[in-house]
Parts: structure tokens; C-alpha cells; sequence
């Protein structure tokens, strides 16, 4: 799929710099960092939900009541 975005001039300048090193195509190489970006925040994400699904549920009227003993409220 082709598609168009607008970059920094610097940020231009370094990636065909980056790629050139690589000797990879300018599109292979922004692909890839997007793509080892994106599963990186799977990653995350995916650890953020293990760690909510072993969180205690409190029911509101308790938290409401926290707050307002701690002066939140």
C-alpha cells in the first residue's frame, strides 16, 4: 500500500541516512521501526491487561469514601 506522510527535514535526513547504512530501502526500514514499535505497545498493552485482571474491584461507594477520608473530596 502506498501512502503519504510529512516528516521533520532532520527526521527525513536521518532515516535515509539510517536505511542507506542498512542498505535497506527507505520504505523497508520506516516499516520495520513502525511494525518493532507496534509490537513493542502489543507488548504493553498486553501486560498492562494481565496485570488489571489480578486487581481487587472495589465497589464505588468505597472508593467514594476513600477519597473523601483522604480530603479528595
Amino acid at each position: 500500500m502506498r501512502t503519504t506522510i510529512t516528516l521533520n527535514d532532520s527526521i527525513f535526513h536521518a532515516l535515509k541516512v539510517r536505511s542507506a547504512e542498512a542498505g535497506e530501502s527507505l520504505s523497508l526500514f520506516i516499516e520495520q521501526a513502525l511494525t518493532a514499535q507496534l509490537l513493542e505497545d502489543a507488548e504493553d498493552i498486553e501486560d498492562a491487561f494481565s496485570r488489571k485482571s489480578q486487581e481487587t474491584a472495589l465497589p464505588f461507594a468505597t472508593l467514594v469514601a476513600q477519597f473523601e477520608a483522604d480530603g479528595l473530596l
